[in-house]
């Protein structure tokens, strides 16, 4: 664990865009557009303090990584970003090769498509490559991690890998298991409003109670900056768990398949605009609400 508050910036995406799964072109172009229009990857290009920054879209979690690429060259495009590039890392090995870690080290936004989250901590785990990215995303003020779908859940030390909806609040219906660490003190979860997921969100949360579940809805994400403080951007909702208040918590102790009990955990709902401090655990209706409280708790203020 890294105890220096990170300079770089992270953006989760609670997005939908590469599944393949669309019922027609129509509908496929109208989530496309939906996704460009509402200024999520705009606000990505923004954080970068670059008008035309370089950017390296990483499609080793999807199984369509070519049309996903072409996508995401031609979304940035429409931006005016010409310097884009695609990794399609498909193994370890290829996580090694020198071209790629050079693009990395030269990179101003790194963006990792959706798709399955475990293939990114089988690829990324261990290595030079993740090695350089957290190191970047710690000492670089204008350094973007962004990552969409399985890009975002696998952010975080602790990851969602899967789990049936169905089911969730049955002991051992979310399966839990390693993410690539650039943050510590939570668990996402994607898809989050249209598919259902606040059981399980809430079972990840019951067996990790001191961390804050994060639920993005399609359409929206969060920028995290100083590794704590969470702005929702998007159209949709970001859905916040809170563990630190539960009294009752059966979760460590049923056996699997078991109905877990629990007490008071504290939810919020987040809208574009809205802001969250996750080592406060505070809600902020805004960043002017923030910045006010902060600027009246600092020391020697009148």
């Amino acid at each position: 664990m890294n105890n220096q508050k990170p300079l770089g910036k992270l953006i989760a995406i609670g997005g939908n865009e590469d599944k393949g799964t669309y019922s027609s072109a129509s509908v496929r172009k109208k989530y496309y557009l939906n996704f460009f229009e509402l200024g999520i990857l705009r606000r990505v290009v923004q954080e970068s303090g670059k008008e035309d920054p370089r950017i390296e879209v990483v499609t080793t979690a999807s199984m369509i990584p070519e049309e996903i690429g072409k996508i995401y060259v031609s979304s940035f495009g429409m931006l005016n970003c010409r310097n884009v590039g695609v990794m399609d890392i498909r193994t370890p090995e290829h996580a090694r090769i020198p071209m790629y870690l050079e693009r990395l080290r030269r990179a101003d936004v790194v963006m990792f498509s959706g798709g399955n989250q475990s293939r990114l901590r089988e690829m990324f785990g261990e290595g030079e490559f993740l090695e350089i990215l957290n190191a970047r995303y710690h000492r670089e003020s204008n350094f973007v991690v962004a990552g969409t779908s399985a890009g975002a859940m696998a952010m975080s030390k602790i990851m969602i890998r899967g789990g049936s909806v169905p089911d969730a609040l049955m002991k051992g219906a979310v399966k839990i298991g390693s993410g690539l660490g650039l943050i510590d003190d939570v668990v996402i979860d994607s898809h989050f409003v249209k598919r259902g997921r606040f059981g399980r969100l809430i079972e990840a949360v019951s067996l990790h109670p001191k961390l804050i579940g994060i639920g993005l809805g399609e359409d929206t994400g969060v920028l995290i900056t100083g590794g704590n403080i969470i702005e929702t951007i998007g159209s949709n909702l970001v859905i916040i768990m809170d563990g630190h208040t539960i009294q009752h918590n059966n979760a460590a102790v049923v056996k699997k398949g078991a109905a877990l009990s629990v007490e008071n955990m504290t939810m919020h709902v987040l809208a574009k605009g809205n802001v969250y401090d996750i080592d406060e655990r505070k809600f902020y209706a805004g960043k002017t609400n923030f910045a006010e409280t902060v600027s009246i708790e600092q020391p020697g203020q009148m």
